[in-house]
């Protein structure tokens, strides 16, 4: 063999199995689990196999009598970014839709009484405020007091499952938006947070996980080789995932974070916000990139500046093992406090349920150093990564 092909076996190192979410693992391996069940599936358009085919049409073709779909914000094909979606009916298959973002967030005993087993299956992004985790705990509870067993199908975290970052929720403040006592950038999967909230809500749910085969905690998503699919309309990809944890704070500010654009939540922006001087101050930042853009949002589901041409602050990381989006967001609230003190308004219930404390805030608002700010939430990271050693599974 050549010297550079030597050389390249060398440097990939030992070849990892192809990785295998829940789905495709319950129906190779545990079919029996659903085997003779009516089943009820919470998904959407991320609840697929490996080959890009949705978890409906897989158990459907593998002879299971599935009843019953439920869905988490932005609805079964995750297009919707409205405040309430009603329910429907599948015009695929011609089963009943029942939306869990609206009026209702948890499944009624009356939604669960043709099923026998409830399926959960859904892409989360490994930060806090990501809704569906609140969503398939609720309906964990009403699968609880129903009766009915709950199966979890796992995928992995998008952003890795070795980093943590970020205040660790506290108690006082959770909400839709934070149910469960976890750092911002949590480094876990939907599997594993399940199994903690099970724990910590008291839900006393017949839990069980189906694992991911394959994959490790340091693996990216990019490394699985699976196919990236939107978990919601305005995640169009892993950088957006990546900057998510930190710059999910500015949906609480009058700054867009550029829903309605490519760069989602890789931005944030404002009419009057001097987007270069903001940059300059980021600079040397570890693992991240700052510069000046230019967005404009084509109607965002926020609201934020529709079709005004913004100067916003451009995120890319640069070195991913290194970076932290939460402690950059604190320098991003910082500088832009100090440049433009008479603009930045920033909703405070809003902020603080994000972040998970009230501390960041007033930290932010008494003008303490952001490294410091940073600094006071990593013994809070020190003892989760304990607390959490009991719950993961990879």
């Amino acid at each position: 063999m050549a010297l550079a092909g030597i050389l390249g076996l060398w440097c990939a190192g030992p070849a990892r199995d192809p990785v295998r979410p829940g789905i495709d693992v319950l129906l190779d391996d545990s079919l029996h689990l659903v085997r003779d069940a009516r089943v009820g599936v919470l998904t959407n358009q991320t609840g697929v196999d490996r080959a890009g085919t949705d978890d409906v049409t897989r158990l459907r073709e593998a002879g299971i009598e599935v009843t019953a779909i439920f869905t988490p914000e932005h609805g079964f094909r995750g297009a919707l970014d409205v405040e309430n979606i009603g329910h429907g009916v599948d015009s695929a298959t011609g089963l009943p839709v029942y939306s869990l973002y609206g009026d209702v967030r948890a499944p009624t005993r009356a939604m669960l009484e043709r099923i026998d087993v409830l399926l959960v299956d859904l892409q989360d992004i490994g930060a806090r405020p990501y809704t569906y985790i609140s969503t398939a705990l609720l309906a964990m509870a009403s699968a609880a007091h129903a009766g009915v067993p709950v199966i979890l199908l796992d995928r992995p975290n998008p952003v890795g499952g070795l980093l943590v970052q970020g205040p660790t929720l506290d108690t006082t403040l959770i909400s839709f938006i934070g149910m469960v006592p976890v750092p911002l950038r949590h480094g876990m999967t939907i599997g594993e947070l399940a199994r903690l909230g099970n724990e910590f809500l008291g839900l006393e749910c017949r839990l069980t996980v189906v694992p991911v085969a394959g994959w490790a905690r340091d693996t990216w998503f990019d490394g699985t080789g699976l196919p990236w699919i939107r978990p919601s309309p305005n995640m169009p990809d892993l950088e957006s995932a990546s900057h998510y944890p930190g710059t999910v704070l500015f949906e609480a500010t009058n700054l867009s974070v550029g829903r309605g654009t490519a760069v989602a939540f890789q931005v944030v922006g404002a009419p009057w916000l001097d987007a270069a001087r903001v940059a300059r101050d980021l600079a040397g930042l570890p693992g991240v990139g700052v510069s000046d853009t230019v967005i404009v949002p084509a109607r965002p589901a926020d609201g934020k500046y529709d079709g005004a041409a913004l100067p916003a602050v451009r995120l890319r990381v640069t070195d991913r093992e290194v970076y932290d989006p939460v402690r950059l967001a604190v320098h991003l609230v910082a500088a832009i406090r100090t440049h433009h003190p008479d603009s930045l308004r920033v909703d405070t219930l809003g902020f603080d349920r994000r972040a998970g404390t009230a501390a960041v805030r007033r930290a932010l608002e008494a003008g303490q150093p952001p490294d410091s700010i940073a600094e006071r939430w990593v013994a809070d990271v020190n003892r989760f990564l304990e607390r959490r050693r009991p719950f993961l599974l990879y």
